[in-house]
């Protein structure tokens, strides 16, 4: 396989005025998605504003025309599902069909930020997963639904306006039972390689890519879907490949991805926190060598 798409992450750090000529930016240099993240806290951000994902979307969807714009991810601990499609749907709409919503299971200390409550990695789990199914629940035309955490009655409205289409849905999967979820319901599936992967070298980071990689083709057939029906996204920066440090260490993690049947490259953008800062420029001289 070869990336057909190779997108970027604008954390939402900082006032928009700050952020708005980095999205103008990645339109430019030929950037195919642009996302940014969901959280309500977070541990490279000690300190600063973070600004709410859907929200900064919308404005970003005034000042582009062509790019994407996505959510990677939002967040299943503090989104609803009857809630979640109505923003997405809201952000599809004013962009032009331009979302892809990410979705992922969250972080615990976002629960603990948005409610004071310290939830279990299997109680997020169960969250997640009925957060997807309630969503397309809610898509599809449901006016009430029952999950195991999370349920809705008495929905009048539709769904979308009249002849949107549904946005891309990007799910973020790393162990089994997310896995098993994104093969049943995303358009595109999604991974850094998961807790504890950013302390790995190289060689094991790759190697454990190409493992999850094969779990995710199993829970593809057990889901009777084509494994190569689903797009896969790999987002890199967050450990110690860091593919923006030089022109030549872009081209090689691209190589990699695509040799482990990655579709989508995901990068960070040049002003980052958490020391992933780079040079605006190994980014164009990257994209002018891929294209």
């Amino acid at each position: 396989m070869a990336l057909d798409r190779i997108s970027l992450v604008i954390p939402p750090v900082g006032a928009w005025r700050a952020q708005e000529r980095w999205y103008r930016w990645a339109e430019q240099v030929g950037y195919d998605v642009v996302y940014t993240y969901d959280h309500l806290t977070h541990a490279t951000a000690p300190g600063l504003w973070l600004s709410e994902a859907f929200t900064t979307l919308t404005a970003a969807a005034a000042v582009t025309e062509r790019i994407r714009l996505g959510t990677l991810v939002a967040s299943a601990v503090f989104r609803t599902p009857v809630t979640l499609a109505r923003i997405a749907m809201t952000v599809q709409d004013v962009s032009g069909g331009r979302l892809v919503l990410g979705l992922g299971m969250g972080a615990p200390t976002c629960a603990l930020a948005d409610r004071g409550t310290r939830e279990t990695p299997a109680e997020m789990s169960g969250r997640f997963a009925d957060v997807v199914r309630g969503y397309r629940a809610v898509l599809d035309g449901a006016t009430e639904w029952d999950g195991r955490t999370t349920s809705f009655r008495g929905l009048e409205t539709l769904p979308a306006p009249e002849g949107l289409a549904r946005p891309e849905l990007l799910l973020a999967a790393h162990g089994p039972r997310a896995l098993a979820l994104a093969a049943a319901y995303a358009d595109t599936w999604n991974t850094y390689g998961g807790p504890g992967s950013t302390q790995l070298d190289p060689q094991d980071y790759w190697e454990l890519l190409g493992t999850q990689a094969r779990g995710f083709d199993e829970a593809c057939r057990s889901a009777h879907r084509d494994p190569a029906a689903v797009r896969r996204s790999l987002l890199l920066g967050f450990g110690r490949v860091r593919p923006t440090t030089g022109v030549d260490d872009y081209l090689t993690a691209a190589e990699h991805a695509a040799a482990l049947g990655f579709t989508e490259l995901v990068v960070y953008a040049p002003e980052s926190p958490a020391g992933m800062g780079s040079d605006p420029a190994v980014h164009e001289k990257a994209l002018a060598r891929l294209r």
